[in-house]
Order: C-alpha cells, then sequence, then structure tokens
C-alpha cells in the first residue's frame, strides 16, 4: 500500500486539519516510511509468540458498581450551549466532504 498526496488530503479532511503543500509532501513521505516499517514487521516469525490481549499482566481496578441519583433530563440540559425539547443540538458534522 502506497499513501499518496489525495490519501493525505482525503484524511485531513476528515480530522479537520489544514497542512501546505510542503506539510502534505512531509505527511506522504512519514506515512509510507511507517508503512514500509510496519510491513518490515510482516517478516518477523511469530508461529510460538502467544496472542496477548495486553502487554503487561496489569489488571484494571475498577470501583464497585454501586446505585446512586442520577441527574434529571432538566439537570443534565441545564447548561447546554443550544437544546431542542429533552435533547442536545449540536452541530451537523455529516457530509461535510
Amino acid at each position: 500500500m502506497v499513501i499518496t498526496q489525495k490519501d493525505v488530503e482525503y484524511i485531513a479532511a476528515l480530522a479537520n486539519l489544514q497542512f501546505s503543500d510542503s506539510e502534505k509532501t512531509e505527511m506522504v513521505t512519514d506515512m509510507n516510511n511507517i508503512l514500509t516499517y510496519m510491513e518490515k514487521l510482516n517478516e518477523l516469525n511469530t508461529d510460538q509468540v502467544e496472542p496477548l490481549t495486553a502487554v503487561t499482566d496489569a489488571e484494571n481496578v475498577l470501583r464497585a458498581d454501586q446505585p446512586h441519583q442520577m441527574l434529571t433530563n432538566e439537570e443534565a440540559l441545564s447548561n447546554a450551549p443550544s437544546k431542542i425539547g429533552p435533547f442536545f443540538r449540536v452541530p451537523k458534522v455529516i457530509d461535510q466532504l
């Protein structure tokens, strides 16, 4: 797989970023270098390596799930900059590209 300037422009648009032409060229080079490195890792023999779900044996310590007083709809929306009835109103983000 090869990253092109068009790919970088598309990704930048998705992330709502703007780059100069020289920055786009640099991003193309950097992304292709990353993909080349990833292809190099595919050459490693991992037949004897057990799959991992985590890199360390650390365990996440979670608090007990205790019921407590919930916010009412009015309380949750009290500081909303914009709302429509019982809902938060947010800017449209679909179909911007």
